[in-house]
């Protein structure tokens, strides 16, 4: 029994290292066109990309049909994490990468994701610390590093949250560390931030209402105050210096106008 488990055994390495297992990526995208060209080329290695696209105007779609990826174009927009899991339901390989438009894969963590999913691991996906650039800076603290994304996993073994932003892989698997991080350019510029601001706090603010939360000026003011001090000082963004300050200011804006908006909410509800 031993030595016919053992030739078992031998045989599936064997077979695994003769038909490797292979990778989808996803990516969710809308008028990315300024950082797709990077990010896709960045996974080009892999055997199947799928495209989310929430019609974009510019140029997204041409450039991931370029790279051989499959674009399919939603007609509607329902948040970061079921727009991820309508692409998931479209691929078609055993692993699974989710990576978003201003982001890359590095040739280190290429091999390492290679390696990994060679060899088989049992139950278990893996989460990826993102290097987080913001306005051109590589940011060490405020709360960015370390940024751990649960993001590589077997296809029928974990879903997205379906919350309309800052959504969650859900599983059950055993959650392992790969060593090799994503690189994140998050925000390119201040105009940037400007458009990012609004977008996530109007989609924060949308999360909240459909859980009923209520607010009011006071308790915007105050959440904003905290996510300053929580990032400049008790994630000591001052160590990142003028664009620690910068986020800092960022966090607690987005924050304030995110429960500013809430409170609009609430009150057109209410009228």
């Amino acid at each position: 029994m031993i030595s016919l488990s053992y030739h078992h055994s031998q045989n599936s390495q064997t077979a695994r290292k003769l038909n490797p297992p292979k990778l989808s990526i996803i990516i969710i995208t809308k008028d990315e066109e300024d950082s797709i060209l990077e990010c896709i080329s960045s996974v080009k290695w892999a055997d199947e990309i799928v495209v989310i696209d929430s019609g974009s105007m510019d140029s997204t779609v041409e450039i991931c049909r370029s790279f051989g990826a499959k674009v399919h174009i939603a007609k509607d927009w329902q948040g970061f994490g079921k727009q991820k899991n309508r692409a998931l339901a479209l691929v078609s390989h055993e692993w699974v990468l989710s990576i978003d438009a201003d982001e890359r894969v590095s040739e280190a963590l290429h091999s390492e994701i290679e390696e990994t999913i060679r060899s088989n691991p049992l139950n278990s996906a893996f989460q990826i610390s993102r290097s987080s650039s913001f306005c051109g800076q590589f940011i060490n603290h405020s709360g960015w590093n370390p940024d751990y994304v649960t993001r590589l996993f077997k296809r029928g073994e974990a879903k997205f949250s379906d919350d309309i932003v800052h959504e969650k892989l859900i599983t059950n698997c055993q959650i392992k560390n790969l060593s090799s991080p994503l690189i994140h350019l998050s925000y390119n510029n201040l105009e940037d931030v400007l458009i990012k601001l609004n977008r996530y706090s109007s989609d924060g603010a949308a999360m909240l209402l459909a859980k009923n939360k209520q607010t009011s000026v006071l308790s915007a003011v105050l959440r904003g105050l905290w996510a300053f001090l929580r990032t400049y000082i008790l994630k000591l963004g001052i160590l990142d210096g003028r664009m620690g300050f910068i986020l800092a200011v960022y966090n607690a804006e987005t924050t304030y106008y995110k429960y500013l908006k809430l409170m609009m909410l609430n009150n057109k509800e209410l009228g």
